[in-house]
């Protein structure tokens, strides 16, 4: 191989991962959801609308209102979510593995648009709507991945139920 290629070759190789990072940096879709929850779209009718409020509360810890959730497996749910607090926060509902993978994502890169039309970043005094629909029951959660927030309570628990059979 001449050495024209190869210098070819490893400038294309350097440039390449370069520029995904700097596109990464500055937003990501990357599906945190589980594969049994569907996002549904915005003008779908919701079977079931849900309220929650993102809080902050003078102890120093943060939360959800309410922080835990049941809703029925095959439904359609639309989330109404209204940051209360001071702070920016986020709304990411997914299995406990997919949460995780979006926390440590939000640690290297806390800034990061969200595209993903399942999550919500919202600003103080902000609120949002996120409408999803549940295949399959299961343990799920939702968090506040903003770096600190979730190790100071902003997270909650999401069980899915089978739809019960008539």
């Amino acid at each position: 191989m001449s050495r024209a290629l190869i210098a070819t070759l490893a400038t294309t190789l350097a440039i390449v991962p370069a520029a995904s990072v700097a596109a990464a940096a500055e937003s990501h879709s990357g599906d945190h959801h589980a594969e049994s929850i569907e996002i549904a779209p915005s003008s779908a009718k919701p079977d079931r609308t849900i309220t929650i409020n993102m809080v902050e509360r003078p102890d120093g810890s943060m939360g959800f209102t309410p922080d835990h959730v049941t809703v029925t497996a095959g439904r359609t749910i639309r989330f109404e979510v209204h940051n209360t607090g001071t702070l920016d926060h986020e709304f990411v509902v997914g299995d406990h593995e997919a949460l995780m993978e979006h926390k440590a994502e939000m640690e290297k890169m806390p800034d990061m648009k969200h595209t993903d039309p399942g999550e919500l970043r919202l600003a103080p005094g902000q609120s949002g709507s996120v409408t999803l629909r549940f295949d399959k029951p299961g343990p799920f959660g939702f968090a506040c991945l903003i770096p600190g927030h979730y190790e100071v309570g902003m997270h909650g628990v999401l069980t899915v139920t089978a739809a019960s059979q008539s």
